[in-house]
């Protein structure tokens, strides 16, 4: 086996058809809206308000209070369809971001990576730390297991799917896990993110998924697009 580093990478090698019915008979009703009615509304009360007695005059404040009302409920009515299409604009712009990252190398976050060749995991460390790293298959057997030192920051770490025994593992969807240790023997926390290629995005979820090495993100588990031929 041999560990090389890169900028700081850690490369790890070793030896129907259907059919449609028709009813006979359809029956159409046709909704009268808010407005229709504030303005029937308002019809009924002037033309109550002329052919009031003078000596018996309607009670206006109860006029006044549904006059409030119905403005009240359409002006609700109004904001929920103004709402509605901020919304829409918004997923139209959640789908358009989406699809800039179909076919570019991407780091997101998790354990999870696709290895078909070479499988790509990037660490990052709080300090300066001894890292333990094990990958396991769908399965949970272990396919490799090992002890290299990291420096604060950013790693990558390659593996090109030989286990300690130097045997090849068949490409598949494989989980990496790492614990670090500084020099004092106290535990250091040690993220990972997965690196690959955007294959596809679903748009018909909400918000849309972009699918990677098999896997599915939301757009806001980006951490960074990878150049081709980069590391990290």
């Amino acid at each position: 086996m041999s560990v090389e580093a890169t900028m700081p990478t850690t490369v790890v090698s070793a030896t129907a058809t259907g059919s449609s019915t028709a009813s006979n008979s359809t029956s159409s009703s046709k909704t009268t809206g808010i407005a229709d009615n504030f303005q029937t509304f308002l019809t009924l009360l002037t033309t109550q308000l002329k052919n009031q007695n003078p000596l018996d005059p309607l009670d206006t404040n109860q006029f006044t209070q549904q006059l409030v009302q119905f403005a009240q409920v359409e002006q609700q009515m109004k904001s929920n369809e103004q709402l509605t299409a901020i919304i829409e604009i918004e997923k139209s712009a959640q789908a358009t971001q989406a699809l800039a990252y179909v076919g570019h190398t991407v780091a997101v976050d998790g354990s999870k990576a696709q290895f078909d060749k070479s499988a790509t995991w990037n660490f990052q460390s709080a300090k300066d730390t001894t890292a333990n790293v094990t990958i396991t298959n769908s399965t949970g057997q272990t396919a490799y297991t090992g002890s290299y030192s990291l420096k604060q920051g950013n790693a990558s770490f390659v593996w090109d799917g030989k286990g300690n025994d130097g045997v090849q593992w068949p490409a598949g969807t494989y989980t990496l896990t790492a614990t670090g240790k500084d020099a004092s023997g106290n535990s250091v926390a040690i993220s990972t993110e997965v690196q690959g290629v955007v294959d596809s995005v679903d748009l018909t979820a909400s918000p849309p998924l972009l699918s990677i090495g098999g896997q599915s993100y939301t757009t806001d588990k980006i951490k960074r697009v990878v150049r081709s031929g980069a590391s990290s």
